[in-house]
């Protein structure tokens, strides 16, 4: 299992490699794109072919983690001709979305709803959905294949934790775009702190821990010290075009 982050910007484009939200996860027998936000698109085909893409998981419908889906709509409708790719997203993603397009996907997607609780199979690698704290409807994915086990929290207020899937992970992916008092106003509900994306991720027994979405304009090292202090040794800190293996 192998985690390349397409982008990592949290809620809008960072200066430098500013893509919001995007992850590509390739198993043996899959390759999973984990959000699709604004600029990941370009830094997909960097990393796979667009043909070889197995399945697009959406959680939730804030343009940041969504807006590079018109982008692939256009490439597989009018560039490829791909029709049925799957989508797995929260109920009602598909027509929310449509509103940009006339209502028409043309057949290009095949959307699949996802929820709390759910568990879907794709290609050999088992994905399980946890409702977070943070609107709209939005889903933590745990993905499991070859022996290995990312969680990803998307993004997610301190009412939800890691912990609503078994411990253990092998790397938790976790929002932190809040630092110390740093961060948007207001957002303390919403999103959470490197301090307690440390904290959460050491509860549940993560083996690493990556933070990622952080504030456009935080100092990222700031990051990685409260991170590292609350999660018990070093994070990581998700990149631009950064490859790890889980």
């Amino acid at each position: 299992m192998e985690l390349t982050v397409l982008g990592c910007s949290g809620s809008y484009g960072a200066p430098a490699g500013g893509a919001c939200s995007g992850y590509l996860l390739r198993t043996a027998g899959a390759n999973l794109w984990l959000d699709c936000g604004n600029g990941t698109l370009a830094n997909l085909q960097r990393h796979c072919p667009v043909e070889d893409l197995t399945a697009l998981v959406i959680t939730h419908w804030h343009p940041d983690h969504c807006a590079d889906i018109y982008g692939l709509h256009v490439l597989f409708r009018y560039g490829l001709g791909r029709t049925g790719f799957p989508v797995f997203a929260p109920d009602g993603t598909g027509a929310r979305l449509a509103t940009l397009v006339d209502g028409d996907w043309g057949g290009t997607f095949a959307w699949t709803a996802v929820g709390d609780g759910d568990a879907v199979t794709v290609d050999g690698c088992g994905l399980r959905f946890s409702r977070t704290a943070h609107p709209p409807p939005t889903l933590a994915v745990e993905a499991t294949a070859d022996g290995k086990r990312l969680v990803y929290t998307a993004d997610t207020g301190p009412g939800w934790s890691v912990e609503a899937f078994d411990p253990g992970a092998d790397l938790v992916l976790s929002e932190a775009s809040l630092q110390g008092t740093g961060g948007p106003k207001g957002a303390g509900a919403i999103h959470l702190s490197a301090r307690q994306a440390g904290e959460a991720a050491r509860a549940a027994g993560a083996r690493r821990l990556m933070l990622t979405h952080l504030w456009p304009g935080l100092d990222p090292m700031g990051s990685v010290v409260e991170g590292s202090e609350a999660f018990g040794r070093e994070v990581l800190l998700a990149a631009p075009n950064q490859r790890t293996r889980i």
